[in-house]
């Protein structure tokens, strides 16, 4: 199988990993891809690189020495919206789900192929640079690219998201999520067809990554802005 084309400027990619080989391998197979590669072994020392230097996304193991990625993640997200991709050896529960807690936008379960991981990469990327496609005329009280919901103010063209003309700072996998919701007040989103349509996963995603994602919406929108359809999915409240 022959390797997809490299992006077309370098992206600068944090690694975190603190087993020896699996680091090389990893930097070894992005730098093929046309990735800009840092490592690092351990959280503490990622987390000076991370403040000292530009980043276009991160990677980071679960089971790090000294700060660990859950709290890397943390501290990442006190100050930075970008893209994070966790890896976890253990995908069946509280590993996932923490990191997903602390900001991460998806993961990957080790080991994990090349072509996978490249695959995630890219579907972050494109995340962070998503334009999102003309409202539906109906999608709530409009002016133009701003789509109103009670409170809730999303301008589509600015990317840009205000409770109450207060601003909310989302990453781009909560505001894409924010995005489909908004191009569809009022009707019920599947888990599925969101894992499709923001996270690009086929029928075999784990939905757990829906549900967080719409957990960390409902603290920064409030809790009622988003309806769980049970049996179903979710739904924004007009």
């Amino acid at each position: 199988m022959s390797s997809p084309a490299p992006p077309p400027h370098p992206v600068r990619v944090l690694l975190v990993e603190d087993d020896e080989l699996m680091r090389r391998s990893f930097t070894v197979a992005l730098e093929r891809y046309g990735y800009g590669m840092r490592a690092a072994a351990d959280g503490l020392t990622a987390l000076e690189l991370f403040r000292d230097e530009q980043f276009d996304l991160l990677i980071l193991d679960v089971m790090l020495p000294g700060l660990d990625g859950i709290g890397l993640c943390r501290k990442v997200r006190e100050t930075s919206l970008v893209p994070v991709l966790m890896m976890s050896a253990r995908g069946d529960g509280l590993d996932v789900v923490a990191g997903l807690e602390a900001g991460a936008d998806d993961y990957v379960v080790k080991p994990v192929d090349t072509y996978v991981l490249v695959a995630r990469i890219r579907s972050l990327l494109r995340r962070a640079t998503y334009a999102p496609p003309a409202p539906a005329p109906s999608a709530g009280a409009a002016d133009g690219d701003v789509l109103v919901f009670g409170d809730l103010t999303v301008d589509t063209a600015g990317m840009e998201v205000s409770v109450g003309g207060a601003p909310v700072a989302l990453t781009p996998t909560e505001l894409k999520l924010l995005l489909e919701f908004a191009a569809h007040p009022g009707v019920v989103l599947e888990r599925h067809t969101l894992l499709r349509n923001v996270w690009e996963y086929g029928w075999d995603g784990d939905s757990r990554v829906v549900d967080l994602c719409v957990q960390r919406l409902r603290r920064k929108l409030g809790r009622e802005r988003i309806e769980t359809v049970r049996g179903f999915g979710y739904k924004l409240r007009r």
